[in-house]
């Protein structure tokens, strides 16, 4: 009789019926491979499917809270939104109700992206739910373009459209243009650029990120937010981010003195044999229902 392993389920972190059922879990992963406005190097439809395949290659048990946060939490994964069909407006409504389905079932939604032009509908609709909500973004570039190339919707303008809805903090920008830094001060955003904390003390400047931040959080990451030599994989890559420890020690701060109420992983462009960018964005996010979860 021939022996073999059999593979892990085709969910985000392989797991079992028991703690991936959807009538149970407390937290949905939402696969959105949106690619409509790319603007340098394409690849960020395929991301969604790269995070959950390493995913289900990761260890469960969490050495820092010492504790299997899967069994606590539940994980389930709804298939792929289609992001193909239609109009990018319609697709983009399309978000908006799902995130909005998923709130109003009790879920903490986590949407993985795909371009981080996703981010507007679904902050949209978690302002449904949440009226103090605060966006914190993890990310290189500003995004606070007003357009880009005549699109107001284009990744590049993200920020721009989330701060027209409800205050953000951005932490690791390094990259913006000449129209955004003329009007970045005059927005609802607080700026904590990467030349000003990559080399302070990390206990200092997340203090100042929690009093800025509002109770209740939607958290947006952008991979391009770590350093390059990190995360290579993504489509604008810039030098001179965050590493693993200094955004693992933010978001756990964060979930432990806020409500972070809804999350998202943008912009992950999976390339061949760099299968480290495709872990760090898949363990990422099981370190940030952990610290939701399961802390205190």
């Amino acid at each position: 009789m021939s022996r073999y392993t059999p593979m892990p389920p085709q969910n985000f972190g392989g797991l079992p019926e028991d703690l991936s059922a959807y009538e149970t879990a407390r937290a949905v992963i939402f696969p959105v491979p949106l690619e409509r406005t790319a603007t340098y190097e394409r690849g960020t439809r395929n991301g969604p499917s790269a995070i959950l395949e390493a995913s289900r290659h990761m260890e469960l048990y969490d050495e820092e809270l010492e504790l299997d946060p899967s069994r606590e939490i539940g994980i389930a994964t709804w298939p792929p939104i289609d992001t193909q069909d239609g109009t990018f407006e319609e697709v983009l409504r399309e978000l908006f109700t799902a995130q909005l389905e998923l709130l109003d079932a009790g879920k903490f939604p986590i949407a993985l992206g795909g371009e981080h032009s996703l981010t507007p509908p679904l902050v949209s609709a978690t302002l449904k739910k949440f009226k103090d909500l605060c966006v914190l973004h993890i990310g290189a570039h500003a995004e606070m373009r007003n357009e880009y190339q005549g699109n107001p919707g284009s990744h590049v303008c993200t920020m721009r459209r989330v701060v027209e809805m409800c205050p953000a903090v951005q932490v690791g920008v390094r990259s913006i243009s000449e129209e955004e830094s003329k009007e970045i001060g005059k927005l609802q955003t607080k700026v904590y650029w990467a030349k000003d904390i990559v080399r302070a003390p990390v206990k200092a400047w997340i203090a100042k990120v929690l009093e800025d931040l509002g109770p209740r959080v939607y958290l947006t990451v952008n991979v391009d937010g770590f350093d390059s030599s990190i995360v290579s994989a993504t489509g604008a890559p810039e030098p001179g981010g965050l590493d693993w420890y200094q955004v693992t020690s933010l978001i756990r701060a964060v979930a432990d003195h806020k409500k972070i109420v809804a999350m998202d992983v943008a912009e992950l462009s999976p390339r061949p044999r760099d299968h480290a960018s495709d872990f760090l964005a898949a363990k990422l996010i099981y370190k940030t229902l952990g610290y939701i979860f399961c802390q205190g």
